[in-house]
């Protein structure tokens, strides 16, 4: 599941390159994992917990009864290495910029869709600013026909990795022969504290609206097992749910609630609901409107719902979708909407059809 990399021998100038860049590396991981003050003068530990629609990272060979066909050197985007190399520094590029609004050093961890295996996984994690921060990433394949996954990519300094499992997606009315991405979960201890990610790639508008209230559905029956054989997890649900936060799925079955006040025990908060119905801001574009499928929700121990302050466990703190210039058409008919790989038939060099989220979860320092 993690990559491992070949070690070369350094020349005298890249020695000092490597002293300088461990120095600042230091430094870096004192800064980050626990230095935020509050007006109370206490110390915050703070870290960035996000996801990102990678958009069809595929590498340039075919994978074994999947339908890849389209990402290769002959198929209909002219997949080659060249396009996949810059598809990798576009991918890490943003990655290595989640977060660094509040956190210097980045992401602390970053759930992520449309993986192709662990080949492109480990290209990713080899490209500079990736290895330098120290990323790993846990994946399972899975049985969706395309050939894309969920995985999780984590700084082992700040996220200790205790067990992750995926549990496949079933379908409950009849339709067998199709196959989608199982959910991946991953538990371990973020500032002392346990802490469960579930991430979750429901089915595509193409299917009816039940067979993502399904997919929210059995994420939750997930989500009810886990916090009932263990009260002290705090739970976050993230992934692209190819609904809105306000549609059935979300908002009936996983239980995920515009206010935290609504909040009852086994729910979760969505703070997605307002920013895109409150403040028209979404993550993808559609026929000149905004959706926001791109979701990271909270179990209920992650609030501060007496506006309380303290901190004492990890706690939601803010939260936004990350927009960087680079991120967004620049120009034309599409000027502010997401830059995609590929754009009628046209490689634009761009990242992705969706925008990263980003929250924020802090807890006091002793």
């Amino acid at each position: 599941m993690h990559s491992e990399y070949k070690k070369e021998r350094p020349t005298t100038h890249l020695i000092y390159n490597i002293i300088m860049r461990h120095t600042i590396f230091a430094l870096a991981a004192f800064l980050i994992f626990a230095t935020r003050v509050d007006a109370q003068n206490r110390k915050l530990s703070v870290h960035a917990v996000c996801f990102y629609n990678l958009e069809n990272l595929f590498d340039t060979t075919h994978d074994k009864d999947k339908i890849d066909y389209d990402f290769l050197p002959d198929g209909s985007y002219h997949w080659d290495e060249n396009k996949y190399t810059n598809k990798l520094n576009n991918m890490a590029r943003t990655l290595c910029d989640l977060g660094t609004d509040k956190v210097p050093y980045g992401a602390s961890i970053v759930g992520v869709v449309e993986v192709e295996n662990d080949h492109v996984l480990d290209d990713l994690m080899a490209v500079p600013c990736m290895k330098q921060r120290g990323y790993k990433y846990i994946h399972y394949e899975g049985p969706d026909k395309r050939g894309v996954d969920c995985a999780l990519i984590y700084n082992p300094k700040a996220f200790k990795v205790e067990k992750s499992f995926h549990k496949l997606y079933v379908f409950e009315h009849g339709d067998t022969a199709q196959k989608t991405r199982p959910f991946l979960c991953v538990q371990g201890k973020l500032a002392g504290d346990n802490l469960t990610i579930l991430v979750c790639h429901l089915p595509s508008r193409g299917h009816d609206n039940i067979y993502r209230e399904d997919g929210a559905r059995q994420a939750r029956a997930i989500t009810d097992s886990i916090r009932q054989a263990d009260p002290s997890q705090h739970i976050m649900v993230m992934g692209d749910m190819n609904d809105d936060p306000d549609n059935t799925s979300m908002a009936k079955f996983l239980g995920a609630r515009r206010k935290m006040k609504d909040v009852g025990e086994g729910d979760f908060f969505n703070p997605w609901w307002d920013i895109l119905r409150s403040k028209g801001q979404g993550t993808l574009a559609y026929q000149g409107g905004w959706n926001l499928f791109d979701q990271i929700v909270c179990s209920r121990n992650m609030l501060d719902l007496k506006d309380t302050k303290e901190y004492k466990e990890l706690t939601l703190y803010g939260y936004h979708i990350f927009k960087r210039d680079y991120l967004l058409q620049q120009e034309g008919k599409y000027k502010g909407t997401p830059k995609r790989t590929h754009a009628g038939g046209v490689w634009l060099n761009g990242f992705s059809d969706h925008l990263p989220t980003v929250t924020y979860i802090v807890k006091e320092v002793p």
